[in-house]
């Protein structure tokens, strides 16, 4: 998404992320990125289970997150153990949603030029 975030702007569209890490660990990955676009913080994935995009890290997974090194108590900075489902929403004017990208698989994720071509459509 970094790598559109102008070509959205351009469009007048405006680009934001949401994650469930608290700020701290957030501004790291803010620089590391070079993200150009905001970076929301939803806290316990309050927002992603509204939206049915909220699911619980199961418990041999844990341990393999672990093994890496990844603490996502700390990160998230809630002992809930959840993730939000990667997500790519284009949203209207009107809080209308218009087109949505969602798959289990975080590795699946849609071409940057969909979302582009899913801003233009709004026009």
């Amino acid at each position: 998404m970094r790598d559109i975030s102008n070509t959205l702007k351009d469009l007048g569209a405006t680009l934001v992320a949401i994650t469930p890490q608290v700020p701290e660990h957030s501004r790291g990955l803010i620089g590391k990125h070079r993200l150009t676009f905001d970076l929301l913080s939803d806290p316990g994935n309050a927002y992603a289970a509204e939206l049915g995009l909220r699911f619980e890290v199961a418990a041999d997974l844990r341990e393999i997150y672990g093994g890496f090194g990844i603490d996502l108590p700390a990160f998230n900075g809630d002992d809930s153990w959840t993730l939000p489902m990667p997500a790519r929403l284009v949203v209207d004017r009107g809080g209308i949603v218009r087109a949505a990208d969602i798959d289990p698989n975080h590795t699946q994720r849609p071409e940057p030029e969909k979302t582009i071509d899913d801003v233009r459509a709004l026009g």
